[in-house]
């Protein structure tokens, strides 16, 4: 694995970009490169937004809003799992110390 910068060409909408990153992470970026032609090329293709600049506005603000989305169901679902978890515990301290007073 290298630190030093690796170029990459990548298409998007058919415009090639030039774009510098680590080596190991070539894939990654062709990878986010290729998704975010395709949600671009969705928005073109429904015809309501014209213009690249607007295109690429609108796939950004799609693609945040569910990471966005995304990052609050994961947040719930941590506070949930957190509290059935502290239950749980809650739970198996009572059994042991019921256990424990029967050993008595």
């Amino acid at each position: 694995m290298s630190d030093t910068p690796q170029t990459v060409s990548v298409r998007i909408l058919d415009k090639a970009y030039q774009v510098a990153c680590p080596a190991d992470e070539v894939d990654s970026l062709t990878e986010a490169a290729k998704f975010l032609d395709q949600r671009m090329a969705e928005i073109r293709t429904s015809g309501k937004v014209v213009g690249l600049d607007r295109i690429a506005v609108m796939a950004a603000l799609n693609i945040t809003h569910e990471f966005l989305t995304g990052v609050s169901q994961h947040t719930a679902t941590h506070s949930n799992i957190s509290q059935r978890l502290d239950h749980l515990n809650e739970r198996v301290g009572t059994a042991l110390a019921q256990h424990k007073q029967l050993d008595s």
